[in-house]
């Protein structure tokens, strides 16, 4: 007997729940990656993590997640891999390289890249994987990481119905807000709309605060009046108060707001756009991360108003 149950009854139990377990691979346990990685435990799934820091991904592996010594290693295991790396290049390298994740992955593997990258990377990963018998998804998110802890992430997809379908139950864990956008490339050409809106916002979120303390305002006061408004945001109602308490960590690092930027103003210049307020405020993003808050979360340009308000 087994817990009551006969020897095959016991079996038939494990051999069920061995197969309804889905195990994810999770690339990149930063400050969304943990927290994303984090939810789908608890939500069922096997975790397995790799980071090139391990130390940054101990607190998933006491909860349970399972350490991969390399990306090839946990391609080779995992049913779906996410990745959530930090730039471009990051993305090539644990993609394309030989011990990368299209060389590595057993055919049928979904393969999701969450970050926020280039839409014409994220077309090649799906060609390639595609060329191996596998099932790229681009679906980089916002949310910061509040909306990563909370499940809360606005999720923007790209590649074709068949592979969203199969991955959004597991999308669902981590996100409210779940669309595909269309074919490979998609979902990353959408996350530049979000940054390019975010870009000029962040600039009005500032000068609105810098504006109140200047006119001897309670800042807190005028936030209560405008963030339900027509001037509300997000960024209005999650970091201006973050600004006000001089909170400046990453919820989103200054650093890899730059990177998005750019890629944005390399793709608008690839259509011929004109986007003159993203121009304006990635210069500034750039000179505050000229003066030591590249690793500070974005609502630090309040640092550099002040600074030239003073």
């Amino acid at each position: 007997m087994y817990n009551g149950k006969t020897a095959v009854q016991a079996a038939v139990i494990i051999f069920v729940n061995e197969v309804s377990v889905m195990v994810v691979g999770f690339v990149g346990t930063g400050v969304m990656g943990s927290s994303m990685a984090r939810r789908l435990l608890k939500a069922g799934y096997g975790v397995l993590v790799y980071t090139r820091t391990k130390a940054k991904a101990e607190e998933l592996l006491a909860e349970g997640a399972e350490w991969c010594e390399t990306v090839a290693e946990l391609a080779q295991k995992a049913d779906t891999v996410i990745t959530m790396v930090g730039y471009p290049r990051d993305v090539e390298e644990v993609y394309f390289k030989e011990n990368g994740i299209i060389e590595n992955a057993r055919p049928g593997t979904y393969l999701v890249d969450m970050t926020t990258s280039k839409p014409a990377l994220a077309a090649d990963i799906y060609e390639r994987a595609k060329a191996k018998d596998l099932h790229a998804l681009d679906a980089p998110v916002s949310g910061g990481d509040v909306g990563a802890r909370e499940g809360k992430l606005t999720i923007m997809v790209g590649g074709d119905e068949e592979s969203f379908q199969h991955v959004q139950p597991m999308f669902e864990v981590l996100g409210t807000n779940i669309v595909l956008q269309g074919e490979a490339g998609a979902g990353q050409h959408t996350k530049m709309c979000n940054q390019i809106t975010i870009a000029s916002g962040m600039m009005g979120v500032t000068e609105a605060i810098v504006y109140a303390q200047k006119a001897g305002l309670n800042p807190e006061k005028v936030l209560k009046s405008i963030e339900s408004g027509a001037a509300g945001s997000w960024s209005l109602s999650n970091l201006a108060p973050r600004m006000l308490k001089g909170d400046f960590a990453p919820g989103f690092y200054v650093k890899h707001f730059i990177k998005d930027m750019t890629i944005a103003l390399e793709a608008a210049e690839e259509m011929g756009l004109m986007t003159p307020a993203l121009e304006l405020s990635k210069s500034l993003y750039d000179k505050l991360a000229a003066e030591g808050e590249e690793n500070s979360g974005t609502q630090a340009l309040i640092k550099l108003y002040q600074k030239e308000n003073e």
